[in-house]
């Protein structure tokens, strides 16, 4: 793939103007900090083609249902995140011009997004219509040291214009919703004012009682010097700031610092709401620039200590990886249960900013191998919270007695897709919630969980595969008919592979996880048979079920097959697809798609991957190498699942380009739809490609595990690994693996088969 971003390891940096690239830009420099998050889109005037999204994690919209064909079922609502209120924008005039990007002389331009320390920098030369000639010079962070705050550095130098330069910081509510159904507003403007000091935005969402607040102050200086100028206040319904500057010589330079604050009744009570946004942007002003950013450094600082990945000979792979792990802790910072990541974070509005099973089967592993278990905990915490809605999702599709089917998705937990194929049959999307559970518990050693709040979950889970399932007297086995996997290019199969046998796992975990809480927790166990009206007598339905599945296999190719009819199909190489035909989705009916052998994302290999451990090394090998060549990898799920199983089968240079896909998706645009926002989470996909593939880690007997290997084209890679309370840094070469416990006392780990005791401040050498 062809990008037109520079390598660089630390930094992502564009050089030139590249007007035909502007969403995709928009795109890859979005600033974000956990609370709110904003595209990169230009802070000054551009009236050309643009996103200038903004959004407020836990904020939402429910925009009305738009279908063509209306099925019982289906939500009145799909609930999204609202394109909120312009708080980064600024005007910048001379006496009779005002700069626009799309129609000014642009030169010298160049971004560069700074991940080391979570700060962005602009820097062009605009010639007006008129000849005259600016610098200009930005600096932009969202801060993660104070979660409510954005600041923005704005520098103006003359080059031959002499006279006023005028700034207008702004805060706008008139905003565009470009996913919006019937193109409706979100919000109510309910009190917007300026003084001489502040200004400030108070909006509510439409059908919902959500508020955010924005002001903002600011500073201006001329050639480094505060300037006392009194401004002009802008007091619009929808509009409000101040218009502010200084007259100025050839040579001379302003600036001004734009201190804003983004607060929602979230966090505070919305008769304070106003107030706190006040109060915050009047603490940041005494508090300044440097002191602030300084501050927002020493956190970006203590995230690299803890989760950097460092790849040395393979700068492509270096800046992909820590990108990933960049827009990862900028959009999800895991303290507070009722967030989520959506597919595309805070950087686009696709997919409405709601939560989906990537979750549970990406984010969930990364953050809890990577960053303390607490937020992994959030993660489930926020499904748990969330059953009640699982319980009339289910309701609503006909299914009783306590029966969950979490949604597809969702911000509070009900169901608000419409697409019939995926609301009512990509319902494997149930055993993700399990399979999360149980790796909970694995990694963290947390059992108490499934006691306190898993096993509610796991329960209904059970319920709704027991009035799912079909006997089939043909077969003499259960069936699960009308479905669609993972693939989501087949749909309204039966007996797809994956949905089947991970439904056979996932009743097997929550047998035993009755089991082991009636053990262990026995005051739990009576708590949860009272409250969920549970019978031990169910198990026996559920252990018969999951014993009694049919699972579609060939054994003359020896594979399992992708569903019922799959090895009907015309049966290709996506390598005979013509290049200019790909993605397959931008340019094929959806008939010819159905019709066809060709894969979205890992179906059967995504099993294999889940739950690698029932495999032989024969089966894993037959199904890659049959299955592998058909995937056309347009999911941003499916390409580090496949790098993982090459790398355990010994294809590396397939486990390599899998994993340079998976980590560059975003950067290089493989999908081609890098402007709608970027694949947040699919992101950790590349850490665990490098971990779980060419490392080898698995939990083995209950002990961590690793085989590792390492890709031709690299000299040594290392990365920090959480296991059960204890971190370990390990670091692999050609020749040699290191490892040393950097928190914890001692842990006992295997390495090709053999075990090391690795004590704290004693590193452990093995030859490979």
């Amino acid at each position: 793939m062809k990008s037109y971003l520079v390598n660089d390891k630390w930094n992502i940096i564009q050089k030139g103007f590249h007007a035909d690239k502007m969403r995709d830009s928009e795109s890859i420099f979005s600033l974000a900090n956990g609370r709110f998050g904003q595209r990169g889109f230009f802070e000054e005037n551009y009236s050309s083609d643009s996103l200038p999204g903004s959004y407020v994690a836990g904020v939402n919209f429910l925009d009305r249902t738009r279908v063509g064909w209306w099925k019982n079922g289906y939500p009145n609502f799909f609930s999204r995140v609202p394109n909120a209120p312009n708080w980064s924008g600024l005007y910048v005039r001379l006496i009779d011009e005002e700069l626009n990007l799309a129609i000014w002389d642009i030169k010298d331009f160049s971004r560069r997004l700074d991940m080391k320390q979570g700060i962005s920098y602009r820097d062009f030369t605009a010639t007006s219509p008129k000849g005259n000639i600016l610098n200009i010079h930005v600096e932009h962070f969202n801060s993660i040291a104070n979660q409510n705050l954005t600041l923005l550095k704005y520098s103006v130098t003359s080059v031959n214009y002499e006279g006023k330069i005028s700034i207008v910081p702004y805060i706008n509510g008139d905003v565009k919703h470009e996913s919006a159904n019937f193109n409706d507003k979100m919000w109510d403007i309910l009190q917007s004012e300026a003084t001489n000091s502040f200004a400030y935005l108070w909006v509510q969402t439409k059908r919902r009682d959500t508020q955010v607040c924005c002001a903002l102050t600011y500073q201006l200086l001329k050639n480094g010097k505060e300037v006392n100028a009194s401004p002009i206040r802008i007091e619009k319904e929808k509009l409000t700031g101040f218009s502010t500057g200084a007259d100025v010589k050839p040579g001379d330079s302003i600036t001004l610092i734009k201190y804003t604050s983004v607060v929602s009744s979230l966090y505070y009570d919305s008769l304070t709401l106003v107030d706190n946004a006040k109060n915050n942007c009047e603490l940041a002003l005494k508090t300044g620039w440097d002191t602030l950013f300084g501050e927002h450094r020493e956190q970006w600082e203590k995230i690299w200590q803890e989760e950097d990945v460092i790849i040395e000979g393979d700068p492509e792979a270096q800046q992909g990886i820590r990108f990933n792990i960049f827009q990862l802790n900028q959009n999800y910072r895991g303290d507070d249960a009722r967030l989520n990541i959506g597919p595309k974070g805070l950087t686009g509005e696709k997919y409405g900013g709601n939560t989906q099973w990537n979750t549970e089967l990406c984010c969930v592993p990364f953050f809890l191998l990577s960053k303390p278990q607490n937020i992994a905990r959030n993660f489930l915490l926020y499904r748990y919270n969330q059953l009640p809605k699982a319980i009339e999702n289910a309701r609503k599709i006909g299914l009783n007695h306590g029966a969950a089917l979490y949604p597809m998705v969702t911000f509070n937990g009900e169901e608000c897709h419409n697409e019939w194929e995926i609301t009512f049959e990509e319902i494997h999307r149930n055993n993700i919630i399990v399979y999360a559970l149980m790796q909970y518990v694995e990694f963290s050693g947390d059992d108490s969980f499934i006691a306190k709040f898993g096993l509610e979950m796991m329960i209904a889970i059970a319920r709704f595969w027991e009035q799912r399932v079909s006997y089939s007297h043909h077969k003499n086995q259960y069936v699960i008919l009308g479905v669609t996997g993972p693939n989501e290019y087949e749909n309204n199969v039966n007996n797809n592979w994956y949905t089947n046998y991970s439904c056979v796992e996932t009743l097997k975990s929550i047998i035993k996880a009755v089991q082991d809480v009636k053990t262990n927790y026995a005051d739990d166990y009576f708590r949860i048979c009272s409250s969920c009206h549970f019978d031990e007598k169910e198990i026996e339905k559920w252990r018969e079920i999951a014993n009694n599945i049919y699972l579609p296999k060939d054994d003359e190719l020896g594979i399992f097959v992708q569903q019922d009819g799959y090895l009907d199909k015309e049966l290709k190489s996506v390598h005979e697809i013509p290049a200019d035909q790909r993605p397959v989705n931008q340019h094929w009916s959806w008939d010819l798609i159905l019709r066809s052998c060709f894969i979205k994302q890992s179906d059967v290999l995504l099993g294999i991957y889940l739950y690698y451990q029932n495999f032989s090394e024969s089966e894993i090998s037959k199904n890659f190498n049959f299955y592998e060549p058909k995937t056309l990898h347009e999911s941003s799920l499916s390409p580090y699942i496949h790098s993982i199983l090459a790398a355990r089968i010994g294809d590396l240079d397939k486990a390599y380009d899998l994993f340079l896909h998976a980590t560059r998706l975003d950067l290089d645009n493989y999908n081609n739809e890098l402007s709608e926002g970027l694949h947040l989470t699919s992101m950790p996909g590349s850490w665990l490609a490098l971990v779980q593939g060419f490392a080898g880690m698995q939990i083995k007997g209950d002990q961590l595990s690793f085989n590792p290997t390492i890709p031709t084209k690299w000299k040594k890679y290392s990365f920090n690994i959480n296991f059960r309370g204890n971190t370990l840094h390990l670091e692999i070469k050609k020749s040699q693996l290191s490892i040393k416990l950097i928190r914890g006392e001692k842990v006992n780990i295997s390495v090709y088969e053999s075990v090391y005791s690795v004590i704290k401040g004693k590193e452990v050498i093995i030859n490979r």
